[in-house]
């Protein structure tokens, strides 16, 4: 079968449209989530410094600030974590069997 054909009938598959919608907004949300939480903390860095600047306990060193950095950071592993295993299991699954129609 030529590759142009597959292409061609993978593209007119109903589900292959639905499965590229479905991705695209997923990962258009898990992005904006990302995009939330670095923003965010930018804008807390921004305007309201002496909030990120309180102690977490009396008599700690460590400001608001620190966990709350570390929190964006551990936030946007765990969603990228998220991001990868739906990818390598229900996005390959759905991409494997959109192929495997059009060769037949």
């Amino acid at each position: 079968m030529e590759q142009t054909d597959i292409q061609t009938r993978i593209r007119a598959n109903p589900k292959f449209q639905e499965f590229v919608s479905k991705r695209n907004s997923y990962s258009i949300l898990m992005a904006i989530l990302g995009a939330v939480a670095y923003y965010g903390f930018i804008l807390l860095v921004a305007y309201d410094k002496e909030f990120l600047a309180q102690k977490v306990s009396p008599g700690a060193v460590m400001s608001v600030g620190i966990p709350i950095g570390v929190g964006v950071i551990v936030f946007t592993i765990v969603l990228t974590w998220i991001y990868v295993r739906r990818a390598n299991s229900e996005f390959d699954e759905t991409n494997a069997q959109i192929i495997k129609e059009a060769q037949k």
